[in-house]
């Protein structure tokens, strides 16, 4: 009989920047030999709710693939503790590194099995953000599963903030409506954007978040990049193409892209899957 999944609440690190508790839900691997540990960082506020179903299914295959799969809810996001306007990038960064200590300590007796930090839009990047914290206590270098990556928060930051600009424009009053966020935001304020109240220390953490290859470059040693598009003859785009030249700089990490045709299920109005990206991640890990 295959382990069924498990939901819990992972109590928040007292020494953290915010407390409470996290929902978490732990696939456990099937099969005899465990392959590795995935510890997965969902994207940013409405695009978590439009991929929970794929990170699901992911997550699923992933464990039927012979992978320790964790999945967290960050601080102020979905069943954990707090409100959005609550969130800030440190909390989130130690809700990631609290996610992995706590597979690390359940699968103790493989700690020799890799860990794998698997990301979404934003979460590439507060994995990015997190990288010397998460290879703490680690035997080997870690390893990147990256879905659809932004290499700057500044670019997704902007794309969210529109949103309000969108409203805005509906309403005639959209002039200097972007200049006006960001005063707010630096004076500390928060900022109402399509439903979401967005705090400063999670807007200017993730504003000033870059996708960067880790110093030491031993931190990682090996990056799958997956984009996707809903076009056949779709290329990666430069930025991409620049981010992953300067990963693949350093001669001994292993580094490989893979562009999958798909719908964009994490801004569809419907949900959406993407069985080829599931696929192909799942043999690209193993």
């Amino acid at each position: 009989m295959k382990p069924e999944p498990q939901a819990f609440f992972l109590p928040a690190d007292p020494a953290a920047a915010a407390g409470g508790q996290r929902f978490c839900v732990h696939h456990p691997a099937q099969g005899e030999h465990l392959r590795g540990r995935i510890v997965y960082a969902h994207p940013f506020a409405e695009e978590m709710n439009k991929t929970r179903r794929m990170a699901a299914l992911q997550a699923r295959a992933f464990a039927a693939a012979g992978y320790s799969v964790l999945q967290i809810d960050l601080h102020g996001c979905g069943d954990s503790s707090g409100d959005f306007a609550d969130a800030s990038w440190q909390a989130w960064i130690d809700d990631l590194v609290a996610a992995s200590s706590w597979l690390r300590e359940r699968d103790e007796p493989h700690r020799q099995a890799p860990l794998w930090l698997w990301g979404l839009r934003s979460g590439c990047l507060l994995i990015s953000a997190a990288l010397t914290q998460l290879a703490a206590g680690e035997s080997q270098a870690l390893k990147l599963c990256l879905w659809q990556p932004s290499s700057a928060g500044k670019l997704l930051l902007q794309q969210f903030m529109r949103l309000r600009l969108a409203a805005d424009l509906a309403g005639g009053q959209s002039r200097g409506q972007m200049e006006a966020m960001r005063q707010q935001l630096q004076a500390g304020q928060a900022v109402d954007i399509a439903g979401y109240l967005l705090a400063p220390g999670l807007a200017l953490g993730l504003e000033a978040a870059r996708l960067l290859p880790p110093e030491p470059a031993t931190l990682v040693d090996r990056l799958e990049w997956f984009e996707i598009s809903s076009r056949s003859d779709a290329e990666l785009s430069p930025v991409a193409t620049q981010a992953l030249a300067a990963w693949s700089a350093d001669g001994d990490r292993r580094v490989r892209s893979h562009l999958i045709q798909g719908p964009a299920f994490w801004q569809t109005s419907e949900i959406e899957d993407a069985p080829a990206l599931i696929e192909a991640s799942t043999a690209a890990l193993s």
